[in-house]
């Protein structure tokens, strides 16, 4: 969010997923979008088989879409400003960027060429491992491209560098006129259910719902007197601070809804002692997950299946979602749960249907200001939808950004946080497979899954080799922070010197070993690149 919030104003996703087809050109980079978003990856691999699509693929790993890919490119973990400035030094070098764009709509175009002119294509191979053909036939292809999009996930995000990674994605969208039309855009998709519908609603420490600032006075004023309360001035804290607080004292209790920071979170043994060092822990959810085992109190929420509500998709599109069973025993909705409590605290809530809710939502966000309960049909809305007469908005930016000219921001290639040495000689990156979702919670419940897909690191064949491991054989993996053991998945599909553990398995938790070093703005720990060793189990 804290990336494109800065370069265009608004965070979200700029364009839709049926502007797909109309691309000539899609570049992945950081997102395994097979198995992290499958439905969106469909929609890619169909407009490149039956339509004009070509499609370029940066990754460390050898993803399921490189198959569909004109290009594939393994760059190393962590060197994605190298590679995106090394791609713009060359297109502005060529004349292949839009100039009458850049001089229209943007700012700060002469900051970005000086920079980018520090990453010839020699010095940007020697950085990223990718050669220099490659890099020019990159650039060649996206430069020259009529409309070209751009789709990143959490491997772009999850870094020290992460803002930095995010802002020169953009970069290189504004370099090439790409932004505010069709079938181009900077494309964030979200890592999980209704994670933008949560943001959306000010589920982040700096702004109310429709990302209306915490700190602006006439913003908090409007929902000051709409509720009756007086608000903080001062944005709250991250996730990452509230585990630093736990640590030290200064945060006494937590309310965790529907996250299981024991499997998710980096470095599990520090989480799992700050945890420890609460006064009160609450845990709201729908199974006595690994983080509510230390909770004081658990709170029995409802399923998917169990709730009405409305949800927003990583493309904006607000969709409604009906209930369909009963709640078991004692569950109730999320919100009934806050409510009960909060009157119990001496509010006086009266919400008695999500319609009340969403009613209130509309009063208070501009941007959700048309999307009703009423109105929300089955094919949704997308916002802004500032009126109930206004059709919702497919791609954003057209004739303008949010903040006015979009910011072109000179970013210079940092090396992230823990890189390998003699004593942990590997890169590990972490991520998703598609048969388990995030801490499987609900897909480990399934045996079947588990079958498809278990617990296993994947490494290069040359290394294998060199340590005398063979495929399915149990190994120890190894950090500054802990150690897993795991099977071994040997493979081609890896690089020399980096090895990857999805993080869904609570028996080898991938998080024991990753870095808590976090990226200075957004405060998004570093799960894609730390150093590791793996030696075979004695």
């Amino acid at each position: 969010m804290a990336g494109l919030a800065a370069t265009f104003g608004s965070g979200a996703m700029t364009n839709d997923i049926a502007g797909i087809n109309e691309a000539d050109v899609i570049m992945l980079i950081g997102t395994d979008t097979s198995a992290a978003h499958p439905v969106i990856a469909c929609r890619i691999k169909q407009a490149v088989k039956y339509g004009k699509t070509k499609l370029i693929v940066c990754d460390p790993k050898e993803i399921d879409m490189a198959k569909y890919a004109t290009i594939y490119a393994r760059h190393r973990c962590g060197t994605d400003v190298a590679l995106l400035n090394g791609l713009m030094h060359i297109i502005i070098k060529e004349n292949w960027y839009d100039k009458e764009f850049v001089e229209e709509r943007c700012e700060g175009f002469d900051n970005l060429k000086a920079e980018v002119e520090k990453y010839p294509p020699e010095y940007v191979s020697k950085i990223t491992g990718v050669p220099v053909t490659q890099i020019y036939s990159i650039a060649e292809l996206f430069g020259k491209a009529e409309t070209a999009a751009l789709f990143y996930a959490m491997g772009i995000t999850q870094h020290t560098t992460g803002v930095d990674n995010v802002q020169s994605t953009a970069n290189l969208q504004m370099l090439c006129g790409n932004l505010g039309k069709a079938g181009g855009g900077v494309n964030p998709l979200r890592g999980q259910s209704n994670v933008q519908g949560a943001c959306d609603m000010g589920a982040l420490p700096n702004v109310f719902s429709g990302y209306q600032k915490v700190d602006d006075d006439t913003a908090r004023e409007k929902f000051e007197k709409f509720w009756g309360v007086t608000l903080p001035k001062k944005p709250g804290i991250t996730v990452t601070e509230m585990l630093k607080g736990a640590e030290e004292g200064t945060v006494k209790a937590l309310y965790i809804m529907g996250e299981n920071p024991m499997i998710s979170d980096p470095d599990l043994h520090h989480v799992e002692s700050s945890l420890k060092k609460l006064d009160f822990l609450v845990v709201q959810d729908i199974f006595l997950t690994e983080t509510a085992q230390l909770a004081h109190v658990v709170l029995p929420a409802t399923s998917f299946a169990e709730k009405d509500g409305l949800i927003s998709n990583t493309e904006r599109r607000v969709q409604k979602m009906r209930q369909a069973l009963k709640p078991p025993g004692q569950a109730k909705q999320d919100w009934e749960i806050i409510q009960l409590i909060a009157n119990s605290m001496g509010a006086k809530w009266d919400y008695r249907t999500v319609s009340d809710i969403t009613s209130e939502i509309c009063k208070l966000t501009p941007s959700y200001g048309g999307i009703t309960w009423e109105r929300v049909d089955d094919k949704g809305l997308q916002w802004p939808c500032p009126t109930v007469e206004h059709p919702g908005t497919p791609f954003l930016h057209k004739g303008r950004f949010v903040r006015g000219k979009g910011l072109m921001k000179a970013i210079s290639f940092k090396e992230p946080a823990e890189l390998p040495d003699e004593k942990y000689p590997l890169t590990l990156t972490t991520g998703r497979v598609l048969q388990q979702f995030h801490t499987g919670t609900m897909t480990r419940k399934t045996e079947g899954l588990d079958k498809l897909a278990g617990p296993s690191v994947m490494i290069s064949v040359e290394d294998a080799e060199n340590l005398g491991i063979s495929n399915s054989e149990l190994i120890r993996v190894e950090s500054r922070r802990g150690e897993i053991k795991i099977p071994a998945f040997v493979t081609k599909r890896i690089g020399k010197g980096t090895v990857f553990i999805p993080f869904h398995y609570k028996e080898a938790a991938a998080n024991i070993l990753t870095n808590p070093a976090v990226d200075p703005v957004a405060k998004i720990p570093e799960y894609k690149v730390c150093a590791v060793k793996v030696s075979k189990v004695s």
